[in-house]
């Protein structure tokens, strides 16, 4: 197999962006800062809107909506691990593509599926994602229907916060993992570009790396949310 030392850096790299920027954002949003902070904000300012609804067809619609987008995500991993292992059967094929290319570099059938099975891993990473995701929205369902009514947290309040504050933390649970499952999906994007060799997966993962944080810390969605709040 033919991994050189510039394949070892670029993947260094890839990783080392990748983690850097989930350890990044994750502090940000705990602090209430960028896209995720202010999210969390909003979120628990849901909870507190629910509080004083009679009825809350509103908030389960919601939460179904919720459920259906990491159920989407989640099914899309899985039909992208079996093209996977489909592109396992043409790593051949393949190889002898990216041997024409000038700037794709020498590749062989194992380096090809070392490639292809680092792909599978980053779905299959996603995928877990997803599914912890919709697995805590479930419960999250549950701790929303949980909540008293508005005259019985009027009775009492404080357990009535206290019931607030669980739905809207596990809410904030399950939205950091599926923020995380989209990230391995855009970053998924970004190892294709060793397919066509290491400077190209430097390259992607830059372009990648600095599209999300710009959505994240610089994008218009963020200025109208924090606006509002």
């Amino acid at each position: 197999m033919n991994l050189h030392l510039n394949d070892t850096l670029a993947v260094t790299v890839f990783l080392a962006a990748w983690l850097g920027y989930n350890i990044v954002v994750d502090r940000h949003a705990r602090a209430g800062r960028g896209l995720t902070g202010a999210m969390n904000a909003e979120r628990r300012r849901w909870m507190q809107a629910m509080l004083k609804r009679d009825l809350r067809m509103i908030d389960t619609a919601i939460m179904a909506g919720l459920q259906q987008g990491t159920a989407f995500f989640a099914s899309a991993c899985i039909f992208a691990i079996g093209g996977c292992f489909a592109l396992l059967g043409s790593a051949e094929e393949i190889s002898a593509i990216a041997a024409d290319l000038p700037f794709s570099g020498e590749l062989d059938r194992a380096l090809v599926e070392l490639k292809l099975f680092g792909l599978i891993a980053i779905f299959c990473h996603a995928f877990f994602k997803f599914g912890w995701s919709y697995r805590l929205f479930n419960y999250c369902s549950i701790l929303i229907g949980a909540v008293p009514m508005r005259e019985d947290a009027a009775a009492d309040m404080p357990a009535a916060g206290a019931a607030i504050e669980r739905a809207a933390g596990l809410n904030q649970i399950a939205g950091r993992h599926f923020n995380a499952g989209l990230r391995s999906i855009f970053f998924a994007v970004a190892y294709l570009g060793w397919l066509l060799g290491p400077l190209a997966l430097v390259a992607s993962t830059v372009i990648v790396v600095t599209i999300l944080a710009h959505r994240q810390f610089h994008s218009r969605a963020l200025k109208v949310i924090v606006q509002a709040q």
